[in-house]
């Protein structure tokens, strides 16, 4: 018996064992692109073998000539290969961070309420290619080793269940997928615009490593991801147990929490502001607050995202919630470490 086409098989087997693994329903992301449409049609062949609904979600934000016909059209593709319910969502665009973070934002609203609406997780149709650009983008940033350790392929985050089934499967075998099975793809012309640096990354960048290096350095830059990853889950659970250990009602005793190694010190202080309720806690306020464990010179509140406020006051460091008066909590404040009998 012939089987389908490599490119079809390896799209294929990418879904399967995910989708044997959770009998929740499943939305598929869908631009009309070749990564999102093989991923559809791979879910669509699957998800009844599985037992598992799988519908689609696409999303016209309106930026281009021509949005909403190409989002009716590929309503209706994916409607043919069987996903139900299928979901063509209209959505206003900001300007907050530029026309691709303001896009992307107005998407992942859009997709975390139809999750919502219908009890599923998301499939989104990232590739190896993907994640090694991603890659390249942490290490020019500097952001840090979970920028550079990449995306992952589940995650829950903002109310919803995302899904990358695809971060092992190259963009080449996504778009012979589609060829071999006859499916219409949209390329995005957003896709290959140098004005956006991800584009540049993987017209200009990466073609020049793979040159200089002899080849296959996407696979080793996702690679490379894959075991950062494992290093930073150790760490985090690590850092969840000094947590469990350190903070109490009064806050975070600081002579202990500097004691820790610094990789554990600020996964500890990143999980303490965010299970109180600290919004977008990014390095700049990690730097600040740690200062306050190991460089005490008595300094004032730091200000965080939201209006809340750390001090440190009586050994401890406590959090302090918007609108809270002042530079110091009411308890007696610390000295500064060098005056401290």
């Amino acid at each position: 018996m012939v089987g389908p086409p490599r490119a079809v098989a390896v799209v294929r087997s990418a879904v399967r064992q995910g989708l044997r693994a959770s009998s929740q329903p499943v939305l598929a992301a869908c631009s009309g692109g070749a990564d999102s449409v093989a991923l559809a049609a791979a879910l669509a062949f699957e998800g009844p073998a599985a037992g598992v609904r799988v519908g689609a979600v696409t999303v016209d934000h309106g930026l281009q000539d021509g949005s909403a016909e190409r989002a009716t059209a590929t309503a209706m593709l994916l409607r043919g290969l069987g996903l139900d319910p299928v979901l063509a969502v209209a959505v206003p665009v900001g300007d907050d961070g530029g026309p691709e973070a303001a896009a992307r934002t107005a998407r992942y609203t859009a997709l975390t309420a139809a999750a919502g609406e219908h009890g599923a997780r998301v499939a989104l149709g990232h590739t190896l290619d993907d994640q090694a650009e991603t890659v390249l983008l942490g290490l020019g940033r500097g952001s840090g080793p979970r920028s550079v350790a990449g995306m992952v392929a589940d995650r829950a985050h903002g109310g919803a269940m995302w899904w990358r089934p695809l971060l092992g499967i190259r963009r080449a075998d996504t778009r012979q997928a589609c060829a071999d099975q006859g499916l219409p793809v949209w390329d995005d012309p957003w896709n290959t615009d140098p004005a956006y640096t991800r584009v540049r990354l993987r017209t200009e960048v990466l073609p020049l490593l793979e040159q200089v290096l002899g080849g296959g350095v996407a696979p080793a830059l996702a690679r490379t991801a894959g075991l950062l990853r494992e290093d930073l889950e150790a760490l985090d659970a690590l850092a969840d147990t000094e947590r469990a250990r350190l903070v109490g009602a009064d806050g975070l005793p600081a002579r202990p929490a500097a004691a820790l190694p610094a990789a554990l010190r600020r996964r500890v202080l990143r999980g303490w502001l965010r299970n109180a309720g600290v919004p977008d806690v990014q390095a700049v306020h990690l730097v600040a607050v740690d200062a306050l464990l190991t460089r005490w010179r008595g300094q004032g509140r730091v200000h965080l995202p939201g209006g809340a406020g750390v001090v440190r006051t009586s050994g401890r460091l406590v959090l302090q919630p918007p609108g809270a008066p002042g530079r110091r909590s009411a308890a007696a404040p610390d000295l500064p470490e060098e005056h401290v009998p």
